[in-house]
């Protein structure tokens, strides 16, 4: 139970199992007990103002009471609560593989009805409110406990783990949240109110604490890739009872395969989740007869591992012949290599065998793969070799997330997604730079796995670079565009309020001129400055109404003269004031004030000609006559979109809903191959614009390419103008790939 300590031991990095936790573990253990802290500190801290509030506002006297009977004992356990759940959270660590939390052996569902009856009913209260607490916390933060427990099932692959028992998992936290809470000295009705804080406070904060405990192991290695939780939630295969056993080898001089779940052995992504070299290996072998597959057939000397790679050594070195565009696949670079010099040819043992299949079936979707352009796959394809030597050292290299050298084919890969092939004379930098890591692994790569390390490295800070560079054009762009929207949107706006101010009224030239440009003017200059929703506007579109009506006052009445003779100055006044507001040219104001003035001397003058319409009974007030007067006499027709605005509504209803959604689903920074007039074009996605309902598409240099609104690129999409590119680690989808072909084999 909890301990009234103020020092909280993480020390200990043997588990009950009497070996020593791994280090990203212990580092793990120490980061997450100091998040922990922190979570709890400001649980408190939160915890004291709420019971408070709830005190305050308790409509029995019951209630309050034990509002304050549980602020008073937080207030007095505070800092035991605190290292009682600290401490049991690091058994979870220390005596991992034994521990099991108290709320993880089932939920109340599964305990028999008759033993239900055993429990002390306060006791009965807590659990299910424990319970309830871990559900919530398994809803709200589902995919980040689930990357963490692979993570943690990744090293520890000879350790099979309920979620419950995992580190940090809802039931850990929460058994240390009901062990910290047995000590209450207080009855069931304000420990319920404790339980129920901790659910209504601590749920939310633990989102934080999740992302760094999935970080921490990020930054330790550990499955670094894995951007998404394995399918089904399930621990690595290597961690479960029934993985499939390897194919055993008795080739002299050939390395024994690993077994199941030897070394760091887990997840990849997706469904190829913790499936290690033996299992892959097992998966060749479905299906075949007892004979298949032998090593030594035929009478033919076997290489073993080391004269293997000596050979691929040799090969590496020799200058490439190849034609200009074409990679030989893998079993074709090999023909030299297992032929000695009398012409005999030669085997290799089982399981390297198995790992060129391998090799070569990942190469083989890279090289088939459409994302890429055939330059740079030919690039890449050149290195078979040296990734081939890699993983015959390394049978890891299948499972290890964070190989070096995964992690540079993805690199490569990425970057070359939307590279489009230069004009001839145009400097290539992207096309350089990878040029040159190719020729250093082909050059200097012999065992010193270190290179594509320092490879890595001095790639990713040249397309960090790069992409800083791509990233600037690209916001230039989008400011540009949002501003042309903005500036669309201010113009349509504009346009809408003359013409729902004039509609029913006939204008003098004058006032026409006056406002399609001056006026309209201001109105954008408003919109841009101050919104559609501000007072300014309404004033705006206020005065619009005085001014068109006081060239064409609707109806006319014998206090119309009147009402004119006291609005006009005023309407003079506000309108040169606007127009100076804009910096319009001083000289054009007089001129357009003084045309004004001219159109109102005529309207004084029709005003004494034409008969004027009876008053209507009852006589309004003043004010209420001079707001009927500015509703137009006929209702305003539809406004018609500006085109920077308007989509091709007419196409949009032959464009089936479905490639509407995926239009909608495409998101900014998504890749594309655009075709037109027989040309393909790599871009991107750089922004929507929401104003005009712009799709903004660049090249990898920033600059823009193409522009389209919804529904005209749902069509492009149905007619196979668009297609989208697949911008993911290309080594994972490969390594998918493979898995899911041998697993349909098999079934076959």
């Amino acid at each position: 139970m909890a301990q009234d300590n103020k020092v909280v031991s993480f020390a200990t990095q043997k588990t009950g199992g009497g070996f020593a936790l791994p280090h990203a573990l212990v580092r793990l253990r120490d980061v997450s007990g100091q998040s922990l802290k922190t979570v709890l500190a400001g649980f408190f801290d939160r915890a004291d103002d709420a019971l408070f509030e709830l005190a305050d506002k308790a409509r029995s006297n019951q209630d309050q009471t034990a509002y304050f009977d549980a602020m008073r004992e937080l207030r007095l356990r505070r800092k035991a609560m605190t290292v009682s759940m600290l401490q049991y959270v690091s058994r979870a660590f220390n005596d991992i593989g034994k521990f099991n939390p108290a709320n993880a052996g089932g939920s109340l569902d599964e305990v028999d009805q008759d033993s239900l009856t055993l429990l002390d009913h306060s006791e009965l209260e807590q659990k299910v409110a424990i319970e309830n607490l871990v559900n919530k916390l398994r809803n709200q933060h589902g995919e980040a406990i689930r990357l963490l427990n692979a993570r943690v099932a990744h090293l520890l692959p000879h350790m099979a783990l309920s979620d419950g028992q995992m580190p940090l998992s809802p039931e850990v936290i929460c058994g240390g949240v009901g062990e910290a809470c047995a000590d209450l000295d207080i009855d069931i009705r304000a420990k319920l109110v404790v339980l129920k804080l901790f659910d209504r406070l601590l749920g939310d904060k633990l989102s934080q604490l999740y992302q760094e405990a999935n970080t921490t192991l990020i930054a330790e290695g550990v499955l670094p890739d894995m951007k998404r939780p394995p399918v089904g939630g399930h621990p690595p295969a290597s961690s479960r009872r029934g993985a499939v056993a390897p194919p055993s080898s008795s080739v002299p001089g050939q390395s024994p395969p690993l077994a199941p779940g030897a070394g760091a052995t887990g997840p990849v992504t997706g469904e190829s989740s913790g499936v290690t070299f033996s299992e892959l290996s097992a998966l060749l072998h479905q299906g075949r007869g007892a004979g298949d597959g032998g090593t030594g057939a035929g009478g033919h000397a076997v290489l073993n591992t080391t004269t293997l790679l000596n050979r691929l050594n040799e090969a590496q070195a020799l200058p490439s012949e190849w034609s200009e565009g074409r990679v030989p696949p893998l079993s074709e670079q090999l023909v030299p290599v297992l032929r000695g010099e009398d012409g005999n040819a030669y085997t290799v043992g089982q399981v390297d065998s198995d790992v060129i299949n391998l090799v070569s079936m990942l190469f083989d979707f890279i090289l088939e793969d459409r994302q890429l352009h055939p330059v740079m796959k030919a690039m890449i394809g050149r290195l078979q070799i040296p990734v081939l030597k890699v993983a015959l050292s390394d049978k890891n290299f299948f499972n290890r997330g964070g190989h070096p050298v995964r992690k540079l084919l993805n690199e490569l890969a990425m970057s070359a997604i939307g590279w489009s092939e230069k004009k001839a004379g145009q400097r290539d930098p992207l096309r350089e730079k990878i040029e040159s890591v190719v020729d250093r692994v082909l050059n200097e790569f012999t065992n010193n796995v270190e290179l594509f390390e320092e490879l890595l490295s001095d790639f990713s800070h040249f397309m960090d670079l790069d992409r800083r560079r791509r990233e600037l054009v690209e916001q230039r762009l989008r400011d540009a565009e949002e501003g042309r929207a903005r500036q669309e949107r201010a113009a349509a706006s504009a346009s809408e309020l003359i013409s729902e101010s004039t509609a029913g009224h006939e204008l003098p030239e004058p006032l026409q001129g006056l406002l399609s440009e001056a006026w309209s003017k201001f109105l954008q200059w408003t919109v841009l400055r101050e919104g559609e929703d501000s007072q300014a506007w309404a004033r705006a579109g206020e005065l619009t109404r005085k001014l068109v009506w006081s060239v064409d006052p609707r109806p006319v009445t014998e206090s119309t003269r009147t009402e004119l003779l006291r609005a006009i100055p005023s309407i003079v006044d506000d309108l040169r004031h606007a127009l100076q507001e804009i910096s319009w040219d001083p000289f054009a104001t007089d001129t357009l004030i003084r045309d004004l003035e001219l159109v109102h001397v005529d309207v004084f003058q029709r005003l004494v000609t034409s008969p004027a319409a009876p008053e209507p009974e009852p006589t309004p007030e003043p004010q209420q006559l001079e707001q009927e007067a500015f509703v137009p006499a006929e209702p305003a027709p539809p406004v018609e979109e500006p085109v920077a605005v308007k989509a091709s509504n007419d196409d949009a209803s032959s464009v089936d809903p479905s490639w509407l959604e995926k239009a909608d689903r495409l998101r900014v920074g998504s890749w594309i191959e655009l075709s037109r007039e027989g040309t393909r074009t790599r871009c991107k996605l750089a922004a929507f614009i929401k104003a005009t309902g712009k799709y903004i598409f660049v090249n990898r240099s920033g600059a823009k390419v193409a522009e389209y609104q919804r529904d005209q690129l749902a069509a492009a999409m149905a007619e196979d103008e668009i297609t989208l590119l697949d911008d993911g680690l290309i080594f994972d989808r490969a390594l998918e790939s493979i898995i899911d072909n041998l697993r349909s084999s098999r079934k076959d």
